[in-house]
């Protein structure tokens, strides 16, 4: 259930309740007023009836003397006082009543009553509950389309915030929630995402820079060392020095690839292309022994021949460097699919996605932990889907699917 719906059930069944709280003490509060107001009228009733029997022996007021009717309780009372007692008995139009009585002369003498009949005080009670009930409906059904809109209304702001997160959350550092209606809660948590957003696309672009002059700055060096290394006389030391060089330059190139591809610098060129024959040019590119299977029939498709090598031959390098033989590459339609036997990816690569410099590998050297960043990186710019993942059989499989 939504937050719109769960606020509307909330405000109706809270009108609900104060309609029928208020309902209940209405009723008890009328239905007192008329008993007591009955028990006065039959007192008095019986004061004045009692007066006339004493002057002239006849009796008025309704009076009757020990009238076959009368509740038990006054039929023997203890002293000459007046009492009253209700009578919830209905026989026709009569009832319940309220009786009022009071012994006639010394102890064992006549009872002189007197009734007042409450049913058309009752009955008016009862046409007070029955009004009540039909006006908190209308009430109900009154309030319960307010409190719907007004439940929209708020479930609409916070829409707009939680969608705003989720597109900061997906990469979109320019998202913003913008200026709000009200100063209430939902605009604080919107102004609270906007300025999150704010520091946080600061603190990106901060580093992302930072990558950038680094491994600009390391560019011009890195030449120069690799030029400097031509220079020395062949052997063991040259051999190592120019392979720690072409390191150093592989890194700075995949630093300065990260750093245009966050900064959104690149641009694809599409060209219409056989997916098998890339697919299969990128893996003897990268030397390393990988079994490709492709659809005897070709597919065609539009995309940046370049970039798909890149991706193809980043996920051929990870799966021989930390997965196992035999290395698996399979096209079939628009769909590559890569497959190595090792230990699978890591859970927290699966979970969070790759990361950079975290390679998963226990032992130094075995990487950079920026091919599958790289590899994921300029898929997002091709508008394909890389999508990461363990065979139940062990090993990891990378499926790469390229858009229509």
């Amino acid at each position: 259930m939504s937050l719109r719906w769960k606020i509307a059930a909330l405000a109706a069944a809270t009108a609900c309740l104060v309609a029928a709280a208020v309902g209940v003490l209405v009723h008890l509060w009328t239905a007192r007023d008329i008993q007591e107001r009955a028990e006065m009228q039959a007192f008095n009733n019986v004061y004045a009836a009692m007066d006339v029997y004493r002057r002239t022996g006849t009796l008025a007021y309704g009076a009757l003397l020990d009238p076959p009717e009368l509740p038990a309780a006054l039929r023997h009372p203890a002293d000459d006082d007046r009492h009253t007692a209700y009578d919830g008995r209905v026989e026709g139009n009569l009832g319940p009543s309220m009786w009022a009585a009071q012994r006639v002369g010394g102890p064992g003498g006549r009872v002189l009553a007197v009734q007042v009949n409450m049913s058309t005080e009752l009955h008016t009670l009862d046409q007070l509950d029955a009004t009540m009930a039909v006006a908190s409906s209308i009430a109900l059904a009154a309030a319960t389309p307010l409190a719907v809109y007004g439940a929209g209304l708020l479930g609409r702001r916070l829409r707009r915030v939680s969608e705003t997160a989720g597109r900061i959350s997906a990469g979109d550092l320019d998202a913003r929630t913008g200026p709000t209606k009200g100063r209430d809660e939902v605009a604080d948590i919107a102004a609270t995402v906007d300025l999150m957003a704010d520091t946080l696309g600061r603190r990106l672009r901060s580093e992302r820079r930072f990558t950038a002059d680094v491994a600009h700055e390391l560019r011009t060096p890195v030449g120069g060392l690799l030029a400097a290394a031509d220079l020395l006389p062949p052997g063991e030391t040259e051999d190592l020095l120019r392979a720690r060089v072409r390191d150093l330059r592989g890194l700075v190139e995949d630093l300065l690839e990260i750093s245009r591809l966050d900064a959104g610098a690149e641009q694809p060129a599409h060209a219409h292309v056989p997916l098998g024959a890339v697919v299969s040019e990128a893996v003897s590119r990268t030397g390393l022994d990988t079994d490709v299977t492709t659809a005897q029939t070709m597919e065609t498709v539009e995309t940046d021949p370049r970039r798909l090598e890149r991706i193809v031959g980043n996920l051929v390098v990870n799966a021989h460097r930390h997965g196992d033989t035999p290395v698996q590459v399979t096209v079939e339609g628009r769909t590559v699919v890569v497959r190595d036997h090792g230990p699978g990816f890591p859970p927290d690569l699966l979970r969070d996605g790759p990361r950079r410099f975290h390679t998963g590998a226990k032992e130094r050297g075995s990487g950079h932990g920026l091919g599958l960043t790289i590899a994921l990186g300029q898929a997002r710019l091709l508008g394909a889907e890389l999508h990461l993942a363990n065979a139940p059989d062990g090993g990891a499989v990378a499926t790469l699917r390229l858009p229509h």
